[in-house]
């Protein structure tokens, strides 16, 4: 386990795998649905996700979206995928909710690949949004992906411990925004 900027990033290996899975938890200053209304916001991904150039909506059915997604992290250059992405409402008692959110890999739904844009054939995850007794978000995110890269799997795996605080301080910077917390 590793902590950083208020998140503890926590890794295993995953069963059949050299690759590491992670996980992590931090608070983020808004209520979960504000949070949700950030993740909700693909298209403005460029603009505050740390290395998304692209990030666009294909389809949205219910609870069910695909998106696109293209990301320049350092080192290892463009990356692309497309992603099937379910949201769900779990209902507490006294009326509280959690948000959870969970993706997986859905090239074939997306664009063809890109001259010089590497594409990933592994992305699963999730974020479990839970409400916490001070108004705040207990975040949940899970990644286990594969960087299409011939870079040893050490390399990647530290560069994920650096990428997943980011991560957390994009989404509470964010979610400081007045159209998140009244909705969009």
């Amino acid at each position: 386990m590793t902590e950083s900027a208020g998140v503890a990033v926590f890794s295993r290996k995953h069963a059949g795998s050299d690759r590491k899975e992670f996980r992590a938890i931090g608070a983020i200053d808004a209520a979960p649905l504000t949070v949700r209304r950030v993740l909700d916001d693909a298209e403005a991904y460029p603009a505050f996700m740390p290395y998304v150039k692209e990030s666009r909506v294909l389809s949205r059915h219910g609870d069910v979206a695909v998106c696109y997604q293209r990301i320049a992290p350092p080192v290892i250059g463009e990356r692309d995928y497309t992603l099937k992405v379910q949201s769900e409402i779990q209902r507490q008692g006294g009326g509280a909710a959690n948000y959870l959110r969970r993706w997986e890999l859905a090239n074939d739904l997306g664009p063809a690949p890109s001259v010089g844009v590497g594409r990933l054939t592994l992305d699963e995850g999730s974020w479990l949004l839970e409400p916490s007794a001070d108004g705040k978000t207990r975040a949940t995110y899970t990644i286990y992906c594969d960087a299409a890269s011939s870079l040893p799997t050490m390399v990647l795996d530290m560069a994920n411990q650096t990428a997943i605080p980011k991560l957390f301080d994009a989404i509470r910077k964010q979610a400081k925004l007045e159209k998140y917390r009244t909705g969009l």
